[in-house]
C-alpha cells in the first residue's frame, strides 16, 4: 500500500523506530495503565516486528495489504494512531440488514477497517480522516465492493466515526462475540 496523504495526516507503514510511540499510543487508546505498559513492551515489540515483516511478505505473495499503518500528523510528524485493513471473519449472517447470507450460522470473510487513536488526538476528526483515506484506497485501488468495521455496544466514539463515514450501523442481536456487537457496513457506490 502506498503512503496515503490527507489534508492533515500521513498514513505510512510502521518502522521499528516507531516502537515507543506506537506502544504508548495503542496502550493509551486501549486504556492500559502506565505500569502495565512497561510489562507489555516486549509483546508490542514482537507485534511491531511481525507487522513490519508482514508488509513485504504479503506483497511478495500478491495478497491484500492487510495490517496496521501509522497515522502521523503532517504538521509535526507526531505518531498519533494506527489504522488498517484486516481480515474480518464474523457471523455476519446473524445481522439483520447485512446484504448476504442472512440467517446463516456460518462465518464469512469480509475486509475490515480498523482504527485506534491516542486519546490526546481524539475528538478532532483524525480517525474519520484516516479511515476515509483507507476507504478511498480500498474502493479505488483494491476495487472492493464493501468494507466493515466492528466495535462494542459501549464504544460511542467508534460508532460516531462509523456514522461520519456514512456506514450503515448494524446491531448484533447476540452478545457474542464481544468485538462484533456493532458492525459498520459501507458499500461502494455502483459504477455508472
Amino acid at each position: 500500500m502506498p503512503r496515503l496523504r490527507t489534508e492533515r495526516l500521513l498514513i505510512r507503514p510502521f518502522v521499528m523506530e516507531d516502537l515507543e510511540s506506537v506502544h504508548r499510543v495503542l496502550s493509551n487508546a486501549w486504556g492500559v495503565s502506565s505500569h502495565k505498559q512497561e510489562d507489555n513492551l516486549p509483546a508490542r515489540e514482537r507485534w511491531l516486528r511481525w507487522t513490519v515483516a508482514n508488509y513485504g511478505e504479503l506483497a511478495a505473495l500478491t495478497q491484500p495489504p492487510y495490517g496496521d499503518r501509522a497515522v502521523v500528523l503532517m504538521e509535526d510528524g507526531r505518531l498519533i494512531g494506527s489504522v488498517g485493513l484486516v481480515p474480518a471473519m464474523g457471523p455476519f449472517g446473524q445481522l439483520a440488514g447485512f446484504p448476504v447470507n442472512q440467517g446463516s450460522h456460518y462465518r464469512f470473510p469480509e475486509v475490515g477497517l480498523y482504527w485506534a487513536l491516542d486519546p490526546e488526538a481524539q475528538t478532532r476528526g483524525f480517525a474519520t480522516e484516516a479511515a476515509r483515506a483507507l476507504i478511498e484506497f480500498a474502493f479505488g485501488e483494491l476495487n472492493l465492493g464493501r468494507i466493515v468495521a466492528t466495535t462494542e455496544y459501549t464504544n460511542a466514539a467508534s460508532i460516531a466515526v462509523m456514522r461520519k463515514l456514512k456506514m450503515r450501523v448494524l446491531r448484533n442481536p447476540e452478545p457474542t462475540p464481544a468485538w462484533f456487537q456493532i458492525v459498520g457496513l459501507l458499500e461502494r457506490e455502483p459504477d455508472r
